[in-house]
């Protein structure tokens, strides 16, 4: 089980890539892989964003983190897990979270690694400004995870 926060951009598929082969003893053991990967939009609440800034408490964010992956264990065998975010500077396009686990089977994988997103989402301290046309504003708020009507006309 593996919780890193990063100041810099990361590959969330290589990522993942080498914390299996540092995990070679359990490539016989897990049935399931499920992952999640949050990127950056370039909008948000009917506004363009070129950019964002992550804040975060450390120590209390990671421990946070840390308390989130150890609550999923007792809750599904997970065999491994693997959570990555970044703090800092980032830009449209770029990966922000990697929220991954590994189970003997794809129930307990995809429960899991929703309940970690989701607890993540909402339990974890960490604070978003947004960069806009109009200047910065920080996010008061996370979406419930589904598109909101303003940010689907945003596609079309």
């Amino acid at each position: 089980m593996a919780v890193r926060l990063l100041h810099g951009a990361f590959d969330p598929w290589e990522a993942m890539r080498r914390h299996e082969e540092r995990q070679a003893g359990l490539a016989a053991k897990y049935g399931a892989t499920a992952s999640f990967v949050g990127t950056l939009r370039d909008f948000n609440e009917g506004a363009s964003v070129s950019g964002m800034f992550l804040e975060h408490y450390p120590g209390m964010t990671e421990k946070q983190l840390e308390r989130i992956v150890a609550e999923a264990a007792q809750r599904w065998p997970l065999l491994d897990s693997l959570v990555l975010h970044r703090v800092g500077q980032i830009e449209p396009g770029a990966a922000i979270v990697l929220v991954a686990v590994w189970t003997s089977h794809r129930g307990d994988a995809f429960d899991a690694c929703r309940h970690i997103m989701e607890a993540l989402k909402s339990q974890a301290p960490f604070w978003k400004k947004e960069s806009l046309e109009q200047g910065d504003r920080w996010v008061e708020r996370n979406s419930d995870g589904y598109a909101a009507k303003a940010d689907k006309a945003a596609l079309v």
